[in-house]
């Protein structure tokens, strides 16, 4: 486990929660899987929270349907690999990172997908230096964060699957049925030891971008995420979450206030579903994704306005600026949408007019 580092200015998980996996680790009697660092259920603790014998607090990670997070673990103790599928902001990356975290103590063996992601990235380049000099060998080897994983029994991660090229993406059914990757120049191969697995996300509003092949679809045991069911729990998210930014940012801000969170929260939830909180009032739903990562962004921005050029107390003048441009995406569609929701929705609540106000002002 690498040693934290309070000057960089975003921690991995196992940096940042280091004394929270030394402590489960310590308190955990449970059989682990080989070469994992908790037991299943250890991991599944560090990912819901709870409390230790010895009074440590655990943070939750996941605010959500436990079922969901004991699937996603139980998955990663088979042969099976893991895809976690959510619209933007369902948290995907976050679980990712911390499964792996608290499985092999680092999640750092990770692929970016993106449109150039190349075959590679997923299995193996080489150093054209050497190469010329020496031809293929195994110092001229340039393995893949994927490869290192195989090689080591830990979990690797790759984000965002299906912006990877078809032809990219299969690459990874050899190693995912067989456990293993062929390398023909060199007459050998590299066997996955015990421990090793691949979690991968997806963003299903991308659905239709590269669709994965069946036998991939095949090599992984899905897991849908949500957007968080209910108002508090979403609040609850933002609010933890920019506590951590702003700590790790160093805000010369107060905590938001609670409110502040719940009407930017509210605001989100009723654009996303289309209708007010109550049901009665039907709302036409912008372009954008609306996600709750979006809604910490907001709110982070808005404290940094507040600690630099406010007075350090989060008002609505703090986050209108940010939340217009969260949800005016498209200057024409969302424009109206936007305009609508402030003069049927934002106008008629009594204690959101500062908030009306404030973002008929930048509208």
């Amino acid at each position: 486990m690498t040693t934290p580092d309070s000057t960089v200015l975003r921690q991995h998980a196992e940096q940042a929660y280091a004394h929270e996996l030394s402590a489960l680790a310590a308190h955990d009697d449970r059989p682990r899987p080989p070469r994992w660092n908790l037991s299943p259920h250890a991991v599944l603790t560090y990912l819901m929270g709870g409390t230790l014998k010895d009074g440590t607090e655990i943070t939750p990670k996941y605010v959500g349907e436990r079922r969901l997070m004991e699937i996603a673990v139980a998955t990663l103790a088979t042969d099976r690999a893991l895809l976690l599928i959510g619209v933007p902001g369902t948290a995907k990356s976050w679980v990712s990172e911390h499964l792996a975290a608290a499985i092999s103590g680092t999640s750092t063996l990770l692929v970016q997908g993106t449109a150039g992601t190349s075959e590679e990235s997923v299995r193996y380049g080489w150093n054209y230096a050497r190469l010329l000099a020496e031809g293929p060998s195994e110092a001229a080897l340039v393995e893949s964060p994927i490869v290192r994983a195989m090689r080591t029994g830990k979990i690797a991660r790759l984000e965002e699957l299906t912006r990877v090229q078809s032809d990219v993406q299969d690459t990874l059914i050899t190693i995912l049925s067989e456990k293993t990757l062929p390398i023909p120049e060199l007459n050998a191969e590299v066997q996955a030891v015990q421990g090793f697995n691949l979690i991968a996300t997806a963003n299903n509003r991308d659905k239709g971008v590269n669709d994965l092949s069946s036998a991939l679809k095949r090599r992984f045991n899905t897991v849908i995420l949500p957007v968080p069911d209910s108002l508090d729990d979403e609040v609850s998210i933002v609010t933890r979450r920019v506590a951590q930014l702003a700590t790790s940012l160093h805000l010369p801000a107060q905590p938001p206030a609670l409110e502040e969170v719940r009407r930017i929260v509210t605001v989100f939830r009723e654009l996303r579903a289309g209708a007010t909180e109550d049901g009665k009032t039907k709302l036409k739903s912008p372009s954008g994704s609306l996600s709750t990562a979006e809604a910490i962004s907001v709110v982070g921005h808005g404290l940094s306005l507040a600690a630099h050029f406010g007075n350090g107390h989060l008002t609505a003048h703090d986050v209108a600026a940010s939340l217009v441009g969260a949800v005016v995406k498209d200057p024409v569609q969302d424009a109206v949408i936007w305009r609508e929701y402030l003069e049927t929705v934002a106008k008629k609540r009594d204690d959101w007019k500062d908030f009306y106000k404030a973002c008929r002002a930048v509208s």
